[in-house]
């Protein structure tokens, strides 16, 4: 039932690029990259510590798991930093701009308010499968960034579980071109908007654990539900589709 993480990680030391503060969240393209990189990245962090997090999660004989959002951001912190070089506890020692700083604070309270929702679910005594999984987690935390700033954040498939996924013309022909490419490919930017915006289509492939409910037997039932998908490791299972506005020319 998982989207699952990526198989490679983008490593983007602090201070690599070195950014003037940029306004109204309008990025230059090169800029534009880097942000929609680090919140792909981001947000994929969140997703792993969900997923490391689920065994705990769905365990039915304990209430309290003290998976707290508090816990859950210290993770995730770590998880980004080992990543990027980039510490989100300390924003002030990173060199990226301000406004690319706010995106990804954004971005990281948005998922910490999901974690915080989802308490009373994690937290009950005798239900094993909750339906807190890094997909679920994932598309929760993209839709409340997204209605707070002017950059759409999102997790796609071309035949995703979740219809909210669902990509459009563009991210299906990106997608159809990745399914062809051998994995890992690299991320796939490109101007949309009649280049007004940036787009980045960062690929997630399928690993071992995600087989467990989208490999085989394709059509059998799976503990959530769903059919599976009759899938294999390394194959193409979707992506992360950023968008953000550039600086007019």
């Amino acid at each position: 039932m998982r989207l699952c993480r990526k198989r490679r990680w983008w490593v983007l030391a602090a201070g690599l690029l070195v950014m003037p503060p940029a306004q109204g969240f309008a990025f230059s393209r090169e800029e534009a990259q880097q942000t929609a990189h680090l919140l792909a990245s981001l947000l994929d962090a969140g997703r792993v510590v969900i997923d490391r997090n689920q065994a705990l999660i769905d365990d039915p004989h304990k209430g309290d798991k003290g998976f707290t959002p508090d816990v859950f951001e210290a993770q995730v912190v770590q998880e980004f930093k080992a990543r990027t070089g980039i510490d989100l506890s300390r924003p002030g020692s990173s060199t990226i701009s301000s406004s690319a700083k706010e995106l990804l604070l954004g971005l990281l309270e948005a998922s910490k308010e999901v974690v915080a929702d989802a308490q009373l679910v994690i937290n009950q005594r005798g239900v094993g499968y909750k339906n807190f999984i890094p997909a679920t987690f994932g598309s929760q935390a993209a839709f409340r960034f997204s209605q707070r700033f002017p950059v759409r954040l999102k997790q796609t498939a071309l035949r995703p579980r979740n219809l909210k996924n669902t990509p459009d013309e563009h991210e299906t022909q990106i997608l159809q071109r990745l399914t062809k490419q051998p994995a890992p490919a690299s991320p796939v930017s490109e101007l949309v908007e009649g280049g007004t915006a940036l787009r980045l289509i960062d690929p997630i492939y399928y690993e071992k654990e995600c087989l467990r409910c989208h490999g085989e037997p394709a059509g059998e039932e799976d503990i959530s539900g769903y059919p599976k998908e009759g899938r294999h490791e390394g194959e193409l299972a979707g992506a992360i589709s950023v968008t953000i506005p550039l600086t007019t020319p």
